[in-house]
């Protein structure tokens, strides 16, 4: 009976353990490129190539320095991030089709993130715990866009329903159309 259950037992272990290295090794296949994967350090892959514009920020308890950068070109943006802060921060852009963020970036140390950025607005933010909650967020407008990171996406995505809506109110009732 104690070789069965000694057998039982390793074949267990070798099998918890060999369907962990094969999660791993998924969630490692997602991140590495393709843009799909849930990791959030990579959500889209990064830019290869010369930048076209730099942009120096520093990030405090709580908060992004400066917090609304304009970027005359679009193309491969560099953000260059110095943590002056006492606790960990990191950055992450993103707006439309894009996601990418830092490592964690200690005290004292910086990091370089390149995101290949359209003309548009996008959200920058600290991604820690609730420090985006706390006020550690920003605004990226890209090539003289204008607007917000929050317009931009709406605008993108309901722009057809509002279209149509409109449409369908100015047929029916001018003066409830607010123009």
């Amino acid at each position: 009976m104690k070789a069965k259950s000694l057998f039982a037992l390793t074949a267990a272990v070798l099998a918890l353990g060999l369907g962990l290295a094969a999660c791993g090794d998924d969630d490692d296949d997602e991140g590495a490129g393709t843009g799909t994967g849930t990791q959030e350090e990579e959500a889209t892959p990064a830019p290869t190539g010369p930048a076209a514009e730099t942009v120096k920020l520093g990030e405090t308890e709580y908060k992004i320095s400066p917090a609304d950068v304009d970027t005359k070109k679009s193309g491969v943006i560099e953000f260059d991030v110095t943590n002056n802060g006492s606790t960990t921060h990191a950055l992450e852009v993103e707006g439309g089709d894009v996601e990418q963020r830092t490592d964690d970036i200690a005290p004292g140390e910086s990091a370089t993130l390149k995101v290949d950025l359209q003309k548009g607005v996008y959200e920058m933010y600290c991604p820690i715990s609730n420090h985006k909650e706390l006020g550690m967020t920003g605004e990226v407008r890209v090539a003289g866009a204008t607007g917000s990171a929050e317009d931009s996406d709406s605008s993108e995505d309901e722009s057809s329903e509002d279209d149509s809506s409109s449409d369908d109110s100015s047929s029916s009732d001018d003066s409830s159309s607010g123009y």
